[in-house]
């Protein structure tokens, strides 16, 4: 085994194959170690997440050293069936690097009898595995930034379906009409590990799918009344956001919630809330509210004028960190940051909201949550909260950049920088690296003068990613991973940025620049 750095929370067991990855993911769970947060298995590699101020990372690496790599438990092994429509937009690309014909690329790909690995990427997405021959291709070299749902892809050793709309760099060779996920099944999933799965040539073998049973809809919209708030804008994007889904990783699914978190706290504690309470994420600002009761309102993040119009008329002004006392029939109008990306809302009492996967986040990878706030909506306020006093003392914690700022941001070394030239380090840490407009809540994508030179050239097969880690395309033009980032990936990460600056990074405007700090060199534990 190997012990690659991550960040300060995060490591990465690098072992010889997906067996031995399985083995000992087994084997951590039936040690049941405390301080291990999460695990996210993949092809030849265990990211694990701790809790650094209960365990060191030297601690863990000794620990799991003397664990006994068990066998993986057999399962009771259920079988399903994928009808694909076998038109996808890279057949005829996978057939070339193959040196097969189409016709021998779909009769392999139906022909071989797949297990599901592990999860991954998002949710619902499981990675294939056939122990006969696999179609081995590999990825794209620049990632789409849009595959439709239903899409039947290859990669490296793997076969998969997106399960919903999302970025990617797999080989696309046809599509299914299953749903691979659907919250409104008890089960939302459709493939889970140890499942087997069989391809099936949609347009010669009719076949007949059993779906899991639906229960009642899920409720992802927030409820409504006449009193609360009525939502006039809505903004460029506003999002419900706590802490996000911590240990959910085994279903596929990313922590999400606030980018900012210590201003999510900060708005809670303002109006008299728990700290972890679900807030809104207003993105460019352009929000505008009209109150139907009255209420304590407070905006954190980034800086914004707030405008309070009352009924009569007069308009009255604003800066955030401070409670306002709301009226009803008040508008409030959250204004374009002078400074940082997202603001926090918060209202006290919070808002009553239905839970999704034990979170009220909305994650715009997986589209979980409560939806994202449009026009016409009725927020309804909650008034069962257990409230305590308001606190006023509030300030940033730091302050935030605008456009055309250069933000300086520590990272550790790791787990892939021995993949890169010694040139390509040095650029990462020297050059300054432009956020981009294509950047979101999922990854900030990034453009240098000179692209980051990869020395190890074949494919990485799919291992766990972190929120901050920096992967490097074969474009060699970095994304920096941010909360709804997927949770395995198949291109190198470079670094990662350390935990203490990821709500700096959620608060860097398009056209900011980025110098990355190494606080430490690259060395295996």
């Amino acid at each position: 085994m190997r012990f690659l750095p991550v960040n300060l929370s995060h490591l990465l067991v690098e072992l010889s194959s997906l067996k031995e990855t399985l083995a000992l993911y087994e084997s951590i769970k039936q040690a049941d170690i405390p301080a291990i947060q999460d695990m996210v298995p993949a092809a030849k590699t265990l990211l694990i997440h701790y809790i650094p101020w209960l365990i060191s990372a030297e601690e863990l690496v000794l620990m799991v050293r003397k664990l006994e790599i068990k066998a993986v438990l057999s399962r009771q092994t259920r079988s399903l069936t994928i009808p694909v429509d076998y038109q996808g937009e890279d057949l005829n690309e996978v057939a070339e690097l193959l040196g097969i014909s189409i016709s021998d690329v779909i009769r392999k790909h139906t022909e071989q009898t797949y297990q599901v690995a592990f999860t991954g990427f998002a949710p619902g997405f499981a990675y294939l595995i056939s122990e006969e021959t696999p179609l081995y291709v590999p990825r794209k070299k620049t990632p789409r930034t849009r595959i439709p749902a239903g899409s039947v892809g290859l990669a490296g050793e793997f076969s998969g379906v997106y399960p919903q709309q999302s970025p990617g760099g797999w080989q696309l060779i046809g599509t299914t009409e299953i749903k691979m996920w659907d919250l409104s099944r008890e089960q939302p999933a459709f493939l889970l590990p140890g499942n087997e799965v069989h391809f099936v040539d949609a347009k010669k073998v009719p076949t007949t799918i059993s779906l899991p049973e639906k229960t009642q809809d899920t409720h992802l919209s927030p409820l409504f009344s006449t009193q609360g708030l009525y939502v006039i804008s809505a903004g460029l994007q506003t999002l419900f956001q706590d802490e996000g889904r911590i240990g959910a990783a085994s279903m596929g699914v990313s922590a999400s919630g606030a980018l900012d978190k210590p201003a999510l706290h900060a708005a809670n504690r303002l109006v008299g809330n728990p700290p972890t309470l679900a807030v809104l994420e207003i993105t460019q600002g352009g929000l505008t509210l009209k109150a139907r009761q009255d209420c304590v309102m407070a905006l954190t993040g980034a800086d914004c004028v707030i405008s309070l119009k009352h009924e009569a008329g007069d308009i009255e002004r604003f800066s955030g960190y401070q409670p306002l006392d709301i009226r009803c029939g008040d508008e409030l109008t959250i204004g374009v940051p002078i400074a940082g990306v997202r603001s926090y809302l918060a209202v006290r009492g919070g808002f009553s909201l239905p839970k999704i996967l034990g979170s009220h986040a909305f994650d715009t990878l997986a589209q979980i949550g409560p939806n994202a706030l449009r026009e016409g909506d009725v927020l309804h306020l909650n008034s069962e909260t257990e409230l305590s006093g308001i606190i006023v003392e509030e300030q940033p914690l730091t302050e935030l950049p605008k456009s055309g700022d250069t933000v300086t941001l520590d990272v550790i070394l790791g787990p892939r920088a021995d993949w890169f030239t010694a040139d390509a380090i040095k650029t990462l840490t020297s050059q300054l690296w432009q956020v981009t407009p294509q950047s979101n809540r999922i990854g900030l994508r990034l453009l240098g003068n000179t692209p980051l030179e990869r020395e190890q050239k074949q494919e990485l097969s799919s291992e766990g990613t972190c929120i901050g880690a920096i992967q490097v395309p074969i474009n060699g033009q970095p994304v920096l991973f941010l909360n709804d980032h997927p949770l395995t990936g198949g291109y190198p990460v470079i670094g990662a940025v350390a935990e203490y600056h990821l709500p700096l990074a959620g608060q860097i405007p398009v056209n900011a620049n980025i110098r990355f700090n190494p606080i430490t060199p690259f060395q295996e534990y």
